[in-house]
């Protein structure tokens, strides 16, 4: 299964449903999904089964940015955290 994107938009924002896997080529095209949005977006992790690192990563950073990480799986929260850990480590140096 590949990554479907559902988007549902409303006054106070909008929500994007992930469904499937994400990987890296897929990203561009969630990158214009997301930025630049005048209002609030968040992204529903719900039905995602699978992610690899870039896609974590990206996730880090959106969720810097402000964007509401939705039903995020313990072990894609788990990973976003080391990731997002490794960078601030590296970036002190």
């Amino acid at each position: 299964m590949t990554l479907k994107i559902e988007k549902v938009s409303d006054t106070r924002g909008t929500t994007l449903r992930l469904i499937g896997r994400i990987r890296v080529e897929h990203l561009e095209k969630l990158k214009a999904q997301v930025h630049p949005k005048p209002t609030k977006v968040a992204l529903d992790l719900d039905e995602v089964s699978l992610v690899d690192v870039d896609v974590v990563r990206f996730l880090g950073a959106c969720e810097a940015e402000g964007v509401e990480l939705l039903h995020c799986r313990p072990y894609i929260r788990e990973w976003i955290s080391r990731e997002c850990g490794v960078r601030s480590s590296k970036s002190e140096s």
